[in-house]
């Protein structure tokens, strides 16, 4: 395994990159290439993650880049800019063009791109039992042909075509397919190109980039040219866009989709098919105004009783009071007492109140970790079975009233599950005021399944308009944030495109890779700022801080909220573990010392506040310390603030 792991590192050997439109099943071609030798690691100057393996080709090692998805080579998001500069500043060795199949069109528009770059590849077809499902046909002969590159037919999750794949990868050569643009363009290009030096890339499309205003490029421009030469770059590019009524960039791709539509005449073949089956009638459904709200529902429904019930109830009382409650607890207690017998500072440190045994990896692997896991298999068979491209075109329209639009809908429903990693995943949104508008909207409303299990089970010992009004402030708060958000902050949003798979059954191997690979990322990413945040409450309790932080926040919230003395603890615990300071409440109600408007009010701020001390330092990995202040700065006030009104009306009515 060393020797695998140098590879990964070695500057030498040579690098295979997989490319392709997002959902089209590199991550597992690139398990399948690779096994497990793989790292995991940021890209330089970004918050996006690239996997890299090491894997041997004829007897030749190889290390294998996956790439994030891509819809053009002209960025359009962070995760575009990364695929891009790894094309341009790194030049591997070959890339394997990685395609849905039954999405022939806007894989050759990467083709064409590709073929432009100058870059050996090869085209994989994946997914070509779905394909001829759809009765999609395509001549792989002919548009080898046509491409000057290898075309291979896989069905990856089957492991079919990928040996040829392998085979082929070291030994592709540059596409001879080539083609021209309008005389206009073709003169602008030529024009830049006598500009720029040279680099892994062709000058061609560098220029092509340049003219279609790639503002990403900028840094890479002056770190090769100088400012003389950028000037010039412009002059040209603002010369060509006075020639036409659209934006260069609008009529560069309207070209190039008029190549590819030629490509297609040739090579492909769509059947018709007269009857429909059992999975289109689905996938039609779920996508309708009405009925699709009813498939929501159903959908929900097992979630929860999957998550929230299992996950959160039988799993976790399983880990936290049986395994670790009776057995593992009790042990460090006692080992940890005799080890630090000399210091009751370090025995407090690990086993005490706010101890990284008994409370840290207690929440961490007894409470959250059951419900990740079903919450993770549960998004895995969503995202398998095509169901959440469908959800993303059905809440498209209120998510566009709130600045966003239905990508986001994959980080609200993650946010379900855990908070902290659906911030990160807020990266899959195309502009910076949608990363800031989605990540302040899990902060502020989204409760992790944790605590939501925890506020359903209370809401079902209150009158039945406790749930309404819960559901109604907590989803008009996001409404109206997000409303008020995407006016005032500054930035352009995206334009929204979601390719809609067919529905299918998903896999096993799919749903357990998936999430495996998503329980890794917990257990290396959420649990250490678990631990983090336990210390910083320890450090907090030992400095008598706590105390006085508690009988600070005590007018606000025995006064303004009109809570009793004990739920400014509940608040502050809430803050490290958000289901903890809900079942704080929860405690309070079923002892009687909560009335039910007490209990709403809690309930309703509790849902409102900053998710937890992980998701804070997420924000700040994520968004940076500025962003997370802003947010938190309004978080705390207007939770306490709807809070406080809430409590007002009630009162009153």
């Amino acid at each position: 395994m060393a020797d695998k792991e140098q590879l990964v590192a070695s500057e030498t050997t040579p690098k295979i990159a997989l490319v392709g439109n997002p959902n089209v099943g590199k991550s597992v071609i690139f398990g399948l290439l690779t096994g497990r030798y793989v790292t995991v690691s940021n890209y330089p100057g970004t918050t996006v993650e690239v996997a890299r393996g090491a894997t041997t080709i004829e007897g030749q090692p190889v290390v294998i880049i996956d790439t994030p998805g891509v819809n053009s080579l002209v960025p359009m998001s962070e995760d575009e800019q990364v695929t891009r500069d790894i094309l341009l500043k790194e030049g591997p060795t070959a890339i394997i063009q990685v395609a849905d199949a039954k999405n022939i069109r806007r894989a050759l528009l990467i083709s064409l791109q590709l073929a432009e770059m100058g870059k050996p590849f090869l085209l994989d077809l994946n997914m070509e039992d779905e394909s001829a499902a759809c009765g999609i046909t395509i001549d792989k002969t002919e548009l080898a042909t046509k491409l000057g590159v290898p075309v291979i037919g896989t069905i990856a999750i089957q492991k079919r075509g990928i040996k040829e794949v392998q085979k082929k990868a070291l030994s592709v050569a540059p596409a001879t397919f080539r083609f021209s643009y309008s005389a206009e363009v073709e003169t602008a290009i030529q024009n830049i190109k006598t500009l720029l030096p040279k680099s892994p890339i062709s000058r061609r499309s560098i220029a092509l980039m340049i003219l279609s205003g790639d503002k990403s490029l900028k840094g890479w421009m002056h770190e090769k040219l100088s400012d003389q030469t950028i000037d010039q770059l412009e002059q040209i590019r603002d010369s060509l866009s006075r020639l036409y009524s659209e934006p260069v960039a609008y009529v560069i791709n309207k070209q190039r989709l008029r190549v590819v539509d030629e490509l297609m005449s040739f090579c492909v073949r769509q059947e018709r098919r007269e009857k429909e089956g059992w999975q289109s009638w689905v996938g039609r459904l779920s996508m309708h105004p009405v009925w699709g709200l009813f498939v929501l529902a159903g959908v929900l429904i097992v979630v929860y009783e999957f998550v929230g019930k299992f996950g959160a109830q039988t799993a976790v009382n399983f880990l936290e009071k049986g395994l670790f409650g009776h057995y593992l607890n009790p042990w460090a207690v006692t080992l940890f007492s005799k080890i630090f017998s000399f210091s009751p500072f370090l025995r407090d440190l690990f086993v005490g109140e706010f101890g990284i045994v008994t409370m840290a990896l207690t929440y961490a692997l007894a409470i959250i970790f059951p419900i990740v896991i079903t919450f993770f298999i549960a998004f895995s068979f969503m995202e398998d079975s095509g169901y959440l491209p469908r959800l993303s075109i059905m809440l498209n329209r209120l998510f566009r009233l709130i600045g966003l639009n239905g990508k986001a809908v994959v980080p609200m429903v993650l946010g379900l599950g855990c908070d902290t990693m659906a911030t990160m995943t807020a990266r899959i949104m195309d502009t910076r005021k949608e990363r800031v508008i989605l990540t302040l909207l899990l902060a502020l409303g989204v409760p992790c399944s944790a605590q939501l299990g925890i506020v359903l089970g209370m809401l079902g010992a209150l009158p039945i308009w406790a749930t309404f009004l819960w559901f109604g402030v907590v989803g008009g708060s996001l409404i109206l944030v997000g409303f008020l958000s995407a006016q005032i902050l500054p930035g352009d949003r995206s334009d929204f495109m979601m390719e809609i798979p067919p529905i299918r059954r998903p896999t096993l191997i799919n749903i357990v890779t998936k999430t495996f690979a998503r329980l890794e990322w917990y257990l290396k990413e959420v649990v250490p700022l678990f631990i983090i945040g336990t210390l910083f409450l320890f450090l907090l309790d030992k400095s008598s801080l706590l105390p006085k932080i508690q009988n600070f926040a005590s007018p606000l919230v025995e006064g303004f909220l009109d809570l009793p003395k004990e739920a400014t603890e509940a608040f502050l615990v809430g803050f490290l573990r958000r289901d903890y300071g809900a079942t704080r409440f929860f405690d309070l109600f079923g002892k009687g010392r909560l009335t039910p408007i007490q209990a709403i009010v809690s309930l309703i701020v509790m849902t409102l506040f900053v998710p937890c001390l992980a998701n804070v330092l997420m924000i700040i990995k994520e968004r940076g310390m500025r962003t997370m202040i802003a947010i938190v700065g309004f978080i705390y006030p207007f939770a306490f603030f709807v809070g406080g009104i809430i409590n007002w009306g009630l009162r009153i009515l």
